[in-house]
């Protein structure tokens, strides 16, 4: 079907899979959609909700809640070796356990018995200070106390759990100004992945699910659409040999779901969103920090020069990496704030050790970099973000698909490190040094377990 400007037009169900898609892409990123923040993705999702549940439970294992005011997406318990995705407050900063403490409280308190559907600020706090006092917990009326109670609140009118419906809860904490809250309370019990019921101790949130170890296939997919970087050395054999025998379905159900692209290496393998939209940890990125996390990841594999199948020891374990001792770390972040002084923010370069400690934040976060007692371990996958990549044209859905449905063989799976040096070398894939967001699922830790 053509239109009048002689493009081919999208079919009903072409149409209708772009729409399943953007969907996906939308839970994936926001586990919880509620209609007060996230109308139209909202929208998308119940009109294609049979579909949404049937594609998430089957690559993922994921169940999906619908209702008429809310999308629940219920993820699993993420692997060990995950980096971890804490909440978050608005200006960036991480919650505090503080902060955690009262996100329990505040939760416990509007599910009590005989709450209504509002509730007044100052009678939430009432009730949360009445429970702490059962559960033995000391609270104190302090600025900082307030804070960490408003970060808690703020989080839950983010999932769309409250809204503001007269006052703010900002002017609460600073001046003490009442405020009137509205409790969606049919999305409340689903705040918690799990039911509590049974359960002896915060620990038992975060058990493997046995079930799930019986399935690699699924925990593959998983690893791939939510984490940075599946590490070789940490996949488990089931997971190992479904990616080295299931690479073209894998990679298949990952780009027609979510729109995910899979590349695989022999230290591991990553499935990135072309489209850089589908992360919640950015990198490369803006700001001060993440262009001192690129530049010092060149710094110093232009200077190890790591050679293909270099090997670093992490937790007494050989792992693909290389190390770079903390005196060469601390002496390129030195020259790079040195050399960049005049266009990175005067409060970081003027603190090195905050710099440095925001750097690895950020490279371990990303799965790049682990730090250790020696220094810091740059996975191979640090080579992907050269800078000054020769690009190569971006590839089509179609152009992929035709790629995978191929007769020929997969190729070898190839090392990130080259043995030829850095500076003035060819990029080792089309990937490399594009900067793909490195982490294409979204969904926080406090999302899925909250």
């Amino acid at each position: 079907m053509t239109g009048s400007n002689g493009r081919s037009m999208p079919t009903t169900s072409e149409h209708a899979a772009t729409e399943r898609r953007a969907a996906a892409r939308a839970l994936m990123n926001t586990p919880i959609l509620a209609a007060v923040q996230h109308a139209e993705d909202l929208t998308l999702v119940r009109r294609h909700k049979v579909a949404l549940r049937q594609t998430f439970q089957t690559v993922l294992g994921y169940p999906l809640v619908v209702e008429p005011g809310f999308a629940r997406l219920v993820k699993s318990v993420p692997p060990a070796d995950a980096p971890a995705r804490g909440a978050r407050r608005s200006n960036g900063a991480e919650f505090t356990p503080r902060a955690y403490t009262y996100l329990a409280l505040v939760c416990a308190g509007l599910m009590a018995p005989g709450s209504g559907e509002q509730v007044l600020l100052s009678t939430l706090v009432e009730q949360l200070r009445a429970d702490a006092a059962i559960a033995g917990i000391s609270i104190d009326d302090n600025l900082g106390e307030r804070r960490a109670l408003v970060a808690a609140v703020d989080q839950l009118i983010e999932w769309g759990v409250l809204v503001e419906t007269d006052g703010t809860v900002a002017a609460w904490g600073e001046r003490r100004e009442e405020a009137l809250l509205t409790v969606n309370r049919s999305l409340l019990p689903h705040i918690v992945a799990c039911p509590l019921a049974g359960m002896d101790g915060p620990e038992d949130m975060w058990a493997v699910d046995e079930h799930a170890l019986e399935q690699p296939r699924t925990a593959l997919r998983r690893r791939l659409a939510e984490h940075p970087l599946s590490r070789r050395e940490a996949l488990t054999e089931g997971e190992a040999d479904a990616l080295s025998r299931e690479r073209r379905e894998v990679a298949r159900a990952l780009d027609d779901a979510f729109g995910l692209t899979l590349e695989v290496r022999l230290e591991g393998a990553l499935a990135y969103d072309p489209d850089d939209e589908l992360t919640d940890v950015e990198f490369p990125g803006q700001g001060t920090v993440r262009q001192a996390a690129l530049l010092i990841l060149d710094a110093l594999v232009d200077t190890l020069r790591p050679e293909a199948g270099a090997t670093a020891v992490v937790g007494d374990v050989q792992v693909p990496g290389v190390l770079a001792p903390w005196e060469m770390v601390a002496d390129d972040v030195e020259d790079l704030a040195v050399r960049n002084a005049k266009a990175w923010r005067a409060e970081v370069t003027g603190d090195l050790g905050r710099l440095t400690d925001e750097v690895i934040a950020v490279l371990e976060a990303v799965s790049l970099a682990t730090a250790t007692a020696e220094g810091l371990v740059l996975h191979p996958a640090c080579y992907r973000y050269r800078p000054e990549p020769v690009r190569t044209p971006g590839r089509t859905r179609a152009q992929r698909r035709l790629d995978r449905n191929d007769d020929h063989p997969d190729e070898p799976d190839e090392p990130l490190f080259a043995n030829e040096p850095v500076r003035g070398s060819e990029p080792q894939h089309p990937a490399q040094g594009q900067g793909p967001s490195q982490r294409p699922g979204a969904g926080t830790r406090q999302q899925e377990q909250s």
